[in-house]
């Protein structure tokens, strides 16, 4: 067992994990090999070890016979189906926000994604974009939403850096965004969601673009 000075490392290490996982350091089919991990961060195997199990509780990793631990890559299917559950419970966040969400989250919306319009695409971007969707759920004011909202964005990390990365796309998810809010400053939940579950399948579209024209890694049977 890890012993007290360990505890903090592992989960430490278990979110530098995440990040590498979210930013594509670590992409689909790579392999997590306990020495090499700790020899990079410079900590023992043991805590190691622990985030690995952590990621592979999330659904992040698998072990797959000759290799071992093995980030989770995801078919074209399971992509479709993670937005279509991406588009049902962000579409009913988004109308929920709008009879719950206070005056001061829907400016702190407005204004994040104020924000976003003027950046350029790139890693700060993404975190603003992040945030501008944590802060909506958050306004739904639904734990169980919430929670299942937290288990769906881990697995959707395995797809890498989010279709902000394509200029247009970023332009395109700003005007998105606004629909969204207009609805929301009019709290009218029907139109908030029906404007989410649009933003949605227009970034699933983006994301099948970019899929389009190579292989996409298949996960084998066990």
């Amino acid at each position: 067992m890890a012993d007290d000075t360990e505890i903090p490392q592992g989960q430490s290490a278990y979110r530098r994990l995440l990040d590498e996982i979210r930013n594509g350091t670590l992409s689909p089919g790579a392999r997590l090999r306990e020495i090499e991990l700790a020899e990079r961060m410079g900590i023992s195997r043991t805590p190691v070890r622990e985030a690995i199990r952590q990621l592979e509780a999330d659904g992040l990793v698998t072990h797959l016979p000759r290799q071992g631990a093995t980030i989770r890559s995801l078919d074209h299917a399971e992509v479709v189906e993670l937005y279509e559950m991406r588009a049902v419970l962000e579409g009913t966040a988004a109308r929920l926000a709008a009879r719950a969400a206070s005056d001061i989250e829907l400016a702190e919306l407005v204004a994040l994604n104020d924000e976003l319009a003027q950046m350029p695409a790139g890693a700060l971007a993404r975190e603003v974009n992040r945030v501008f969707h944590r802060t909506l759920i958050e306004a739904a004011r639904n734990r169980f939403l919430i929670k299942a909202m937290s288990a769906l964005q881990k697995t959707l990390l395995i797809l890498g850096p989010t279709t902000l990365a394509e200029p247009e796309r970023a332009i395109a998810a700003v005007s998105e965004h606004r629909a969204v809010l207009d609805a929301l400053l009019a709290r009218d939940g029907a139109a908030a969601e029906a404007a989410m579950r649009g933003h949605v399948e227009a970034a699933l579209s983006a994301r099948i673009r970019g899929m389009r024209g190579r292989e996409l890694p298949m996960e084998d049977e066990a």
